[in-house]
């Protein structure tokens, strides 16, 4: 008996973190959900603020920068929670990728977002800021807030900074985005209209402010597609975990139904020994 009723204790267990990683998936799946008008509005954003700077700098690409920033700053968006398998991992392994590729005279700065990726670089003298992550959409704006709080800082310091993103694509890339200096690979852009665009600002005034709006734009859209990878990769995480243990649990009632029906059998062997010796 008490065997069975360790069976059985284990499957109730069981059965009780099925039902939490249940929800859990619930929440993971409602968050893509949400998430997904979110990455499309902001995709239109930044589509349309590069769209304008092609148009612009057709006409005047000289005020693009020729000197490259000597100060790398890498922001490096990982997750905030666990239950998404090996992002965070695969993201430090790629950004170690492409740093040697790179040679860079000085050592890089290091911005990283998201508690778990933190975990990693635990006393690793590049990181000049640890972030919290956002855990739910409606968490960005603080995020990126902290982010180009974090960006001024060495800015100041520094000066003119080369900016690169590193974050997770829900194709399992990691993707690499330049955020500062933005839009040299129009430098060459060939002139498609005949007349300027009208300017109500000077256009060196105009080119810095649709860089800080843009600056902010790709920024939301990282987080936002970063946001959407981790609860993607949580969902298939979850899925596969809560597979298992099902499985686990009908195991141990099948062991748990065994058991009892050789207690039955001995109930009924007693039984009978009892009814002969009568």
């Amino acid at each position: 008996m008490s065997r069975r009723n360790d069976l059985e204790s284990q499957r109730h267990s069981l059965d009780e973190i099925s039902e939490i990683m249940n929800a859990m998936k619930t929440l993971a799946y409602m968050e893509t959900r949400k998430l997904m008008d979110f990455i499309d509005a902001q995709q239109a954003v930044v589509n349309n603020m590069e769209a304008a700077a092609t148009d612009f700098l057709s006409f005047h690409n000289h005020l693009l920068p020729n000197i490259n920033a000597e100060v790398s700053v890498y922001l490096l968006i990982g997750t905030e929670r666990g239950f998404c398998g090996d992002i965070n991992q695969h993201l430090l392994r790629q950004f170690e990728t492409i740093f040697r590729q790179k040679s860079p005279l000085s050592t890089p700065k290091l911005i990283v977002v998201g508690r778990k990726l933190q975990l990693l670089l635990d006393n690793d003298k590049r990181v000049t800021a640890l972030i919290k992550g956002a855990s739910v959409a409606e968490d960005v704006a603080s995020v990126l807030e902290e982010v180009t709080q974090q960006l001024e800082k060495l800015q100041i310091q520094f000066g003119a900074l080369n900016v690169y993103g590193l974050y997770q694509e829900d194709n399992s890339n990691i993707t690499v985005k330049k955020l500062l200096p933005p839009f040299l690979s129009l430098k060459n852009t060939g002139v498609s209209f005949s007349h300027p665009p009208l300017l109500n600002l000077t256009p060196a005034e105009f080119l810095l402010a649709l860089t800080e709006h843009y600056l902010l734009a790709a920024l939301h859209e990282i987080l936002y597609t970063s946001l959407m990878a981790e609860n993607h990769r949580r969902l298939a995480h979850l899925d596969g975990a809560v597979q298992y243990l099902e499985e686990e649990s009908q195991q141990l009632l099948r062991r748990s139904n065994t058991l009892r029906q050789e207690e039955i059998t001995e109930e009924i062997e007693v039984i009978l020994l009892s009814a002969d010796s009568v």
